[in-house]
């Protein structure tokens, strides 16, 4: 038998990635499968069985050892290990760690939420490492938080705790998808950034601003031509990004408050604008912080925010991997 390996996977709405993860989060081989091209779930995951099985015929003379097998999955459950009411999701209510234990009866399957993954993977392969308490904020198409607390991630009694987007950040304001108005996930994130972007290009205080963002309509913009705007010196653009980090900030001082969390890391696409996300952030974070949180001499909050450490690594599939990894 060939190197020791954990399956991967991560689950999104469009594709399934799937990889073979060492214990240093270097993932050997892959591939990936469209999730919305399989409607019935047995069969679906009878298809990730068999792309598993001949990812670890792939170490050539010797195959792989398989150890067991993590899935990172939007509303992905922890203590029941399934799926619930994931609504990108060709399935509503899917059992998916009792399936595959169908296939690897030895073997353990776990599964969590896609944040989580993300957090597993800092913790085992990133800046997370030896750390205790700390919270990932992923800033994609929405947010996503994972908490981890004592060296743990923090499931919460229903499998469903750490769901940071979905707090009020603003009283009354934007709609969401969840149903409730003013969650954070509608400011901070790359499609709240946009929303901010094009509120600004209405107003009336700013209707006279120069801006090279009113050339692109709102599904074409993305959150990099903001960022590259903003770096060429636009006013919407900048004040875009101040808007966003000092309302994400004071909702990270008011987290800091219920956890103690030591690091704060934040990833994913709006995060890759460092310093103009990150400032803004971290100065709303210094004026709204409890005032035991700070450093007495200094006034600095004793949190860092920091960018995550992964780099370049398949995170989804070496977050999943982590879920086996952690524990070995």
């Amino acid at each position: 038998m060939g190197k020791n390996v954990v399956a991967g996977i991560d689950i999104g709405g469009t594709n399934t990635r799937i990889g073979l993860a060492d214990d240093e989060g270097n993932v050997l081989l892959g591939t990936c499968i469209a999730t919305d091209k399989h409607p019935v779930a047995d069969m679906y995951v009878e298809v990730i069985y068999n792309e598993i099985e001949t990812l670890l015929k792939g170490g050539g003379s010797e195959p792989y050892g398989l150890i067991g097998i993590g899935i990172g999955a939007p509303n992905g459950n922890y203590h029941t290990g399934c799926i619930e009411d994931a609504v990108n999701l060709p399935w509503q209510q899917v059992p998916l760690t009792a399936a595959l234990n169908r296939y690897y009866p030895t073997l353990p399957v776990k599964l969590t939420n896609d944040a989580n993954a993300v957090a597993l993977a800092e913790m085992v392969y990133g800046d997370a490492k030896g750390l205790k308490d700390f919270i990932v904020v992923t800033l994609g198409t929405g947010l996503g938080s994972g908490f981890v607390a004592n060296g743990d991630i923090v499931y919460g009694y229903d499998g469903l705790a750490g769901e940071l987007g979905h707090i009020i950040a603003i009283e009354n304001g934007r709609e969401c998808n969840c149903g409730r108005c003013g969650c954070l996930e509608t400011y901070a994130s790359a499609t709240g950034i946009k929303r901010t972007v094009f509120e600004l290009l209405c107003n009336s205080a700013e209707k006279n601003d120069k801006s090279v963002l009113r050339d692109i309509d709102f599904h074409n913009l993305s959150a990099k031509d903001i960022d590259k705007a903003a770096r060429e010196g636009d006013s919407i653009a900048n004040k875009a990004f101040e808007i966003t980090g000092k309302i994400l900030g004071k909702c990270l001082a008011d987290m800091v408050a219920v956890t103690s969390s030591s690091h704060i890391f934040l990833f994913g696409g709006l995060a890759e604008a460092r310093e103009l996300i990150f400032t803004p952030t971290i100065e709303s974070l210094k004026k709204n912080i409890l005032f035991c949180y700070k450093n007495k001499e200094t006034g600095e909050p004793k949190v860092k925010i920091l960018p995550s450490g992964l780099g370049n690594k398949d995170t989804g599939i070496i977050g999943a991997a982590a879920l086996i990894w952690k524990d070995k």
